[in-house]
């Protein structure tokens, strides 16, 4: 999901005076507590090489007590170090309480330039993943507080950066061949890097997305994220309870906050249409298309299950319509998905959609699905944020489980405006044969727009993997979502047949 992470934005010059030094003094404040309460906190910064990691290290620390932390630059091992344990030089570096420390680089560099090197195998590569869950588990049970960036930026602004450091003559020593390589290699280091954030994304250590192309915003964003990360243990260490504080949306509680979300969603060009007679000819050919794949599965006993989430009045109910138009309705079934009956309460969450996974050569279209735990439980509170936080590490469990058995999976977000939404919802309303399909559920939910957006955002980085990828379905035109959601499902289908 990297390549979708919006990384234009931007804070002005005005915007950031107005933050940054309250924010420092905050950041100030937050470490003499921490330091009082014997909390250590390791923040570890990783990214492209040039996306700034010295520069926005120089901007946190401003606002420290030098007595107080630790920076390292971590590099290739030197003999001592190769010759123990991969994290024997980690631990030497873990701080003790009341401390901080900060890494310029971590124990995933090493990981991630071998598997792209192939001089590690992918089963090296995992275990070592393994490995970094388990070093950060034990130090966050321990109660140190871990907070791990990633610094964004396109290719495109890795070579801007490198060819202008190249062109200073006090700067230029600073990029090595080592730079232009992982520079030329960009497109091999993507899928590694994002494999290497979703295997090591843990509750007790979460990664957080910086995107890295404007300074003022990213020195923003990493200051608001540690301040907020240490104001939570901070609550727990007063309450008594040693328990891990999770990093989430940076400055939640303000009305700034929304200005730190990594939005997957705010890249979304929902001006995408269809004229109605290129609409009725790709729609005819996809539905007879999606009718001779079900009997393909069918014959090579391939299950299919496929996801739709989306806004209230995205057009999920069409769109699946469309899909199912011209199917064998022996070889489907749709699944929609409401609030638990008792049954299902009595269980775990994940248990009613276990029950409805299609034998092979089935079809389970789930209208709404087990993304409801981090979407509406999660916004309204109808579970512990401790449950939707694990459920992302248990929601790509499952998926995986049924990928590796054969299914193919297949996760639609339809994604409209909030403009588009009132306009669909005052129509239902004029439509006495529509305002069924409307309550006052619906309205309240869009008073919780933002807070939808975020745990929506949240949900693509968490659960967009490399084996279960989401597709952002622009649907402000009916006819482009209807389209392209029967496209993914037949492109999906045949990368598997």
């Amino acid at each position: 999901m990297l390549e979708k992470v919006d990384l234009k934005k931007k804070i002005s010059k005005i915007e950031y005076k107005g933050m940054v030094d309250g924010l420092r003094e905050r950041l100030g404040e937050l470490q003499r507590q921490a330091r009082d309460l014997g909390i250590p906190v390791l923040v570890l910064f990783e990214g492209w090489d040039s996306a700034g990691k010295g520069t926005l290290i120089n901007e946190l620390i401003l606002s420290l007590d030098p007595r107080g932390f630790n920076v390292y630059s971590i590099g290739e091992p030197d003999q001592e170090e190769a010759m123990r344990p991969y994290f024997w030089r980690f631990w030497n570096k873990t701080p003790q309480s009341g401390r901080m420390v900060i890494l310029d680089r971590s124990w995933y560099t090493q990981m991630v330039a071998e598997r792209v090197s192939k001089s590690a195998s992918a089963q090296e590569t995992e275990k070592k993943f393994y490995d970094s869950i388990a070093f950060e588990r034990q130090l966050a049970d321990d109660g140190t507080l871990i907070i791990k960036f990633f610094l964004h930026i396109s290719e495109k602004e890795q070579r801007k950066r490198l060819e202008a450091l190249e062109q200073e003559p006090a700067a230029a020593w600073r990029v090595t061949e080592a730079d232009w390589e992982q520079h030329r290699q960009y497109n091999k280091y993507l899928p590694v890097v994002e494999e290497m954030l979703q295997q090591t994304d843990a509750e007790s250590a979460p990664w957080t997305i910086v995107e890295a192309h404007d300074r003022r915003y990213a020195t923003l964003k990493i200051i608001a994220t540690v301040v907020q990360a240490i104001e939570k243990r901070l609550v727990l260490a007063e309450a008594g309870c040693p328990g891990i504080a999770v990093v989430g949306n940076p400055l939640s509680g303000l009305a700034s906050a929304k200005i730190f979300t990594s939005s997957i969603l705010a890249g979304a060009d929902l001006t995408k249409t269809l004229k109605d007679v290129e609409y009725e000819k790709v729609m005819k050919l996809y539905q007879t298309r999606i009718r001779e794949l079900e009997h393909i599965i069918y014959q090579k006993r391939v299950p299919v299950v496929i996801a739709f989430e989306g806004w209230d009045a995205a057009g999920k109910g069409g769109a699946i319509r469309r899909l199912t138009e011209h199917m064998d309705p022996r070889g489907y079934t749709v699944i929609p998905t409401s609030a638990p009956t008792d049954e299902e309460k009595a269980h775990h969450y994940l248990w009613r959609f276990w029950r409805n996974v299609p034998k092979a050569g089935h079809i389970a279209i789930f209208d709404r699905s087990w993304y409801g735990r981090v979407l509406v439980e999660r916004v309204e509170g109808f579970c512990f944020e401790s449950d939707w936080r694990r459920a992302y590490k248990e929601i790509n469990e499952m998926e995986a489980q049924w990928v590796t058995f054969g299914v193919v999976l297949i996760k639609c977000w339809l994604h409209i405006d909030k403009e588009e939404q009132k306009k669909r919802f005052e129509e239902r309303l004029a439509n006495p044969g529509k305002q069924w399909k409307i309550t006052g559920e619906d309205w309240r939910n869009r008073e919780q727009w933002e807070l939808y957006e975020a745990a929506v955002d949240e949900m693509f980085f968490r659960t967009s993997t490399s084996y279960a990828p989401w597709t952002l379905v622009e649907a402000n035109s009916k006819e482009y979502a209807r389209v392209k959601v029967i496209q993914s499902v037949i492109e999906a289908i045949e990368r598997t047949i």
